[in-house]
């Protein structure tokens, strides 16, 4: 519980820190068990509020109970909430794969949804290890006006001391939950009841285990139908999290350079 908490107050100073010095912020909220998480600590940072817009980049293919659970909480927590249509795949880089292609959609949309709101500071639940090329983000991790990320020049982090610098036209994406793992946002969910899509629990000896778009998005062979069989399953797995998205099978490189161009 300790260690639960200390990764909890952890990524509320990072949100407030974010809230103080990036205006206008916003929030991804792709509906998985991360972004879900870190709605949850946003709420808790600001007394129940969310002082920012919930933003899903939606290409019209999630699935239908990840729009369900939208409809629901949306309403529930009372939420300013943006529902970010995505281009269509004809404007997307044509020399990508093309399931990774189907994922730059979301690239596209989040460039366009920054330009016309002017954010400075864009809150992401990603995790270092959920994929290899993530573990080279920082907290605070600036992109250009086009998004992208230039990882071999990011600014120091030392003893929690951030450089949200924002140059103009662009702007910082922001990880409150970078140093979790995935037992530990399970763990976290579990203790503190979050509420999270029911695909992640075994139906028929399937469940997903990360969530995308329903084309390029599948399930893996489980059994687990509760968090902590969930819990038990994660501490023996030797599968990658990511193994039921299709585009990180197409190429060595497709995550990689959709993450350089701005994906999340």
């Amino acid at each position: 519980m300790e260690y639960l908490d200390r990764l909890e107050s952890h990524s509320i100073y990072v949100i407030r820190e974010a809230f103080a010095r990036l205006k206008p912020l916003g929030m991804l909220w792709s509906l998985g068990k991360d972004s879900s998480t870190m709605l949850w600590l946003v709420r808790k940072a600001f007394l129940g509020h969310v002082p920012f817009p919930v933003i899903l980049l939606d290409t019209g293919n999630e699935l239908g109970e990840v729009y369900a659970f939208r409809d629901r909480y949306v309403k529930e927590w009372g939420l300013d909430y943006i529902n970010a249509e995505c281009p269509a795949i004809e404007e997307t880089d044509p020399g990508l794969p093309p399931k990774a292609r189907a994922a730059a959609r979301k690239t596209l949309g989040l460039t366009r949804l920054i330009e016309e709101r002017k954010f400075k500071g864009m809150l992401l639940g990603i995790r270092r290890d959920e994929q290899a090329v993530r573990a080279k983000e920082r907290f605070f991790s600036p992109r250009d006006s086009k998004g992208r990320w230039d990882y071999r020049n990011q600014p120091p982090e030392v003893w929690d001391h951030f450089v949200p610098h924002v140059p103009v036209g662009c702007h910082v994406r922001v990880h409150p939950l970078l140093d979790w793992t995935e037992i530990d946002v399970w763990a976290y969910v579990k203790r503190e009841g979050i509420p999270v899509v029911p695909l992640y629990f075994a139906r028929e000896g399937k469940r997903y285990r990360s969530l995308g778009e329903k084309d390029i998005t599948h399930p893996i062979d489980s059994g687990a139908e509760t968090i902590d069989a969930i819990i038990q399953e994660l501490r023996t797995t030797l599968q990658p999290e990511r193994a039921g998205r299709a585009m990180d099978h197409e190429s060595e490189d497709a995550f990689e350079r959709l993450r350089n161009s701005g994906y999340m």
